[in-house]
């Protein structure tokens, strides 16, 4: 399939998905009351599709992509097939960024105190990464893996000193993740910064085709490693760590939607970013639906969700690569 013609059938899927989104939950709305938004804006289903699905539904979408283009990104870059944006602990120090802002009441002083914290957090751990990883991008996976188990334990140490229980809950679900109560300036908060971390990413596409080829290779061409490095840690640490520090942990969407799209682009490490971010769009507004539409009390949380379906993905790609493995 040519690279244009999967990228348009993912954005008419993108769109089918976002609409469904707006009208999907315990209360359906019939389509028509998308209309209403326009028409009759004080009416009950305007106020629930503006006020509360809307930016539910933006955030998935911008969520979704962002995390499908940094994975790609991140296995291009290191040559890792499982890699994904928890890889250089951005995930990981955007959730412990937003666990402290809970843990000392930030977060109940201010809406914008967790989201803030976790993007601290998110540069933070990635920069750290960064500076011990830099002997080459084995040793930047290693660094990674070490920051990720840092503050994995930084996250227990919260949770083991909570001041109760209700503390502990809260910190509980959050890391959970969820699109649940979330607001437009929540989203308007993270826009940016995600906006910004993308066009970095973006800009890793010929780097990435060049290192395909060997790093040495990729050096002769003119592509500068370090350079490289230094957008993909900063796209993955804005982008990454402001989403996570919102919405909380959700995994797997950054491993499974590059995979699902690079057969399809004849495996061009530059074609895959734009098909991959559309791809996690739709892979996270579609999990999104399902977990409202599974009934139970309380909602089942996306990230829960996500790992359920991502779990199986892990483990056949995991079998696929011990066959092809010499």
């Amino acid at each position: 399939m040519k690279a244009r013609g999967l990228v348009l059938a993912l954005c008419l899927l993108g769109v089918i998905a976002f609409a469904a989104s707006l009208l999907a939950g315990r209360v359906w709305l019939p389509p028509a009351s998308l209309l209403d938004v326009f028409t009759h804006k004080d009416s009950m289903a305007a106020l629930i599709v503006t006020e509360i699905r809307l930016p539910r539904s933006v955030l998935a979408l911008v969520t979704g992509a962002v995390l499908g283009l940094s994975g790609a990104v991140l296995q291009g870059f290191t040559r890792n097939p499982l890699a994904e944006p928890a890889l250089l602990g951005v995930s990981g120090g955007a959730a412990l960024g937003a666990v402290i802002a809970i843990y000392f009441g930030l977060a109940a002083v201010s809406a914008v105190a967790g989201p803030l914290m976790g993007m601290a957090g998110g540069l933070a751990a990635c920069a750290l990464t960064f500076a011990l990883g830099r002997g080459g991008t084995v040793a930047l996976v290693l660094a990674g893996a070490a920051v990720s188990s840092l503050t994995a334990a930084g996250i227990a140490l919260a949770l083991n000193f909570a001041p109760n229980p209700y503390a502990a809950y809260e910190i509980m679900s959050w890391l959970l993740g969820s699109l649940a109560d979330k607001s437009w300036n929540q989203v308007l908060l993270v826009l940016p910064f995600a906006l910004a971390g993308g066009v970095a990413l973006a800009l890793t596409g010929r780097g990435l085709d060049a290192l395909s080829l060997g790093e040495a290779q990729a050096q002769s061409l003119g592509i500068d490693p370090r350079r490289l490095a230094a957008l993909t840690v900063a796209g993955t640490a804005l982008a990454v760590g402001a989403v996570t520090s919102v919405t909380g942990a959700i995994g797997f969407i950054g491993l499974v939607a590059p995979h699902l799209v690079r057969p399809l682009v004849d495996y061009a490490p530059r074609k895959v970013l734009l098909p991959a971010a559309l791809a996690g769009a739709v892979l996270l507004l579609g999990s999104d639906i399902a977990a409202r539409l599974i009934h139970t009390n309380p909602e089942l949380r996306l990230g829960v969700f996500t790992s359920l379906l991502g779990t199986p993905f892990f483990f056949w790609l995991v079998v696929r690569i011990r066959k092809v493995a010499p």
